[in-house]
C-alpha cells in the first residue's frame, strides 16, 4: 500500500531537512505540504516531481505543494479556483486523487468555492490540508463559523473525515493545542 504524507510545513525551503528525512523514513508515494511560503515554481526534491500554487501576495505566504515520487505515474490536474490548491492523480493500488488545499484564518471562503473545488476533482479523491476549521467532529473543544462551514461541506458531499480527535497543531502565542490539519476523502475511498 502507497504511503501519502500531509505536512502543513510552515515554510519549505527551512524545512528541506526535515522533508528529507521524512522522505528517507516513510519513502512516501505523494506528500502534500500547505504553507510553503514560496513566490517561484524552481523548486525541487530529488526523486520526487513538484506540483504547486502559490499565494498571490507581495511576500511568500501561504501556499500549497504536492510531491510525488518519480517512478510512480501522476498527472496534474488543472483546477479553475481562486483557493490554494494544487491536485494530481496517481497512480498507487487504484487511479486516485490527491487534493493539497490551504485555507488561510483570516481570507473568507465561500461555500461555492469550496463546492466548485470538489466538482473539479476526478472521483476516488483525498483532501489533505490546513482548513482552520475548529469542530466537535474532529477532536476541537469549540467551533468556529469555518468549522461548521467545513462540517456542512463534509455533509453535502457526502465526504469522510480520516481524522481521529488527536490534535494537529500547537498555536504558541496562546498555548494551547487544536485540529485544524484535515483529510477528507470521498466515500469510495474508505474502506468498511
Amino acid at each position: 500500500m502507497a504511503t501519502l504524507i500531509s505536512w502543513n510545513c510552515r515554510g519549505f525551503q527551512n524545512k528541506s531537512a526535515e522533508l528529507r528525512d521524512l522522505i528517507n523514513k516513510h519513502k512516501p508515494a505523494c506528500i502534500a505540504l500547505q504553507e510553503t511560503f514560496l513566490k517561484a515554481d524552481k523548486h525541487s526534491i530529488r526523486q520526487y516531481k513538484f506540483y504547486s500554487k502559490h499565494h498571490i501576495a507581495d511576500r511568500a505566504s501561504g501556499g500549497v505543494a504536492i510531491l510525488s515520487a518519480t517512478d510512480i505515474p501522476t498527472i496534474p490536474v488543472t483546477l479553475n479556483t481562486n483557493l490554494q490548491a494544487v491536485a494530481i492523480r496517481i497512480q498507487t493500488h487504484s487511479l486516485i486523487t490527491v487534493c493539497s488545499l490551504y485555507l488561510p484564518p483570516s481570507e473568507r471562503v465561500s461555500q461555492t468555492d469550496l463546492n466548485n473545488l470538489i466538482h473539479q476533482l476526478p472521483s476516488s479523491f483525498i483532501i489533505s490540508g490546513d482548513l482552520n476549521g475548529h469542530s466537535s467532529l474532529w477532536g476541537s473543544s469549540d467551533s468556529n463559523s469555518r468549522g461548521l462551514q467545513i462540517e456542512q461541506f463534509i455533509a453535502d458531499h457526502n465526504l469522510c473525515l480520516l481524522n481521529s480527535d488527536e490534535e494537529t497543531h500547537f498555536h504558541l502565542p496562546t498555548r494551547t493545542f487544536h485540529s485544524v490539519d484535515l483529510a477528507i476523502c470521498s466515500s469510495p475511498l474508505l474502506p468498511f
